[in-house]
């Protein structure tokens, strides 16, 4: 069964960093491309970066282009997103997907 988890949300003021988590069990990881989306309230899901399934081919939106790292581990059936420099637009859950699949989410708040 395919199944995306996501961690590493929190609360943090303007300028902190988190590190968010994806594991991902019960496929064959690295043969997907893999992308962290994001959803603020009342909005609609805004893709934030993706990653090819080697890890050599990276890309960002422009809105944390400079700010953020997506990173993945193939052995360990996982995918991160570093996020430093954060500022409150940067508030919504955060969710990782594989095509036709998208974990729960994790929860990023960023007060000013």
């Amino acid at each position: 069964q395919v199944q995306l988890v996501e961690s590493g949300g929190g609360s943090v003021q303007s300028g902190g960093s988190l590190r968010l988590s994806c594991a991902a069990p019960g496929f064959t990881f690295n043969d997907y491309y893999m992308k962290w989306v994001r959803q603020a309230p009342g909005k609609r899901f805004e893709w934030v970066a993706g990653i090819s399934p080697k890890g050599d081919y990276i890309n960002y939106s422009d809105a944390v282009k400079g700010r953020f790292t997506i990173s993945r581990d193939n052995v360990k059936n996982m995918m991160y997103l570093q996020m430093n420099s954060l500022i409150p637009e940067d508030t919504a859950v955060y969710f990782c997907e594989k095509t036709g699949t998208r974990g729960q989410g994790t929860q990023v708040t960023v007060s000013s």
